[in-house]
């Protein structure tokens, strides 16, 4: 295994971990600030000043609330609540590019500061697999480039897969998970040319 970050100056939430028989394209859910201070800008956070005053503040409640069933209830609904949405968060979304077998879309949630609790996976075989392309949608007056697996389904209908759909990172970023999947997948290094597998 070996990991590189391509574009370790401008976007170094992009990893590419080379394996024996495939290769990922992670990005994680952070980013440098766009000032150019290079100050980190997470997207997912761990511990913040809430979550330290939740416990202080239930300490003072409880006593008061422990008589009423509907107010202890509510409390522990909040508590719940907190957690599920500490432990949701999106940490990194990868693509592995598995050449003759296809691809695999991953999408890992968890808490920052564990190992991923929950991980979506879609894979889309290589004969469904039609292209792999940078897409552009709009949103309200903001352009958003997104990269999208074009593939065959068994209904015969044309179906897209977005990758990174919900960290959607910058452009740089899409365009080397482009050229990296374009040339495993789809090259043909004998010809020189861009085939359909």
């Amino acid at each position: 295994m070996q990991q590189t970050r391509p574009l370790l100056d401008c976007h170094p939430e992009l990893s590419v971990i080379e394996w024996p028989s495939f290769r990922e394209y992670r990005v994680e859910n952070w980013q440098l600030a766009r000032d150019g201070s290079g100050n980190v800008v997470r997207g997912a956070t761990s511990w913040g000043w809430i979550d330290l005053c939740l416990p202080v503040v239930i300490s003072f409640i409880w006593p008061r609330f422990r008589g009423s069933t509907i107010l202890c209830a509510f409390v522990v609904l909040v508590v719940g609540f907190t957690m599920y949405c500490r432990c949701v968060q999106v940490l990194h979304e990868s693509v592995l590019v598995f050449p003759a077998y296809g691809i695999q879309l991953e999408t890992h949630r968890g808490y920052p500061l564990l190992k991923p609790l929950f991980v979506s996976r879609r894979f889309i075989h290589a004969s469904l697999l039609e292209d792999f392309v940078i897409n552009e949608g709009l949103r309200r007056w903001n352009v958003r480039y997104y990269l999208a697996a074009v593939h065959g389904s068994s209904t015969d209908k044309i179906a897209l897969d977005v990758a990174f759909e919900n960290i959607l990172p910058h452009f740089p970023v899409l365009l080397e998970v482009y050229q990296g999947v374009q040339e495993l997948m789809f090259y043909n290094h004998t010809d020189n040319m861009h085939t359909p597998i």
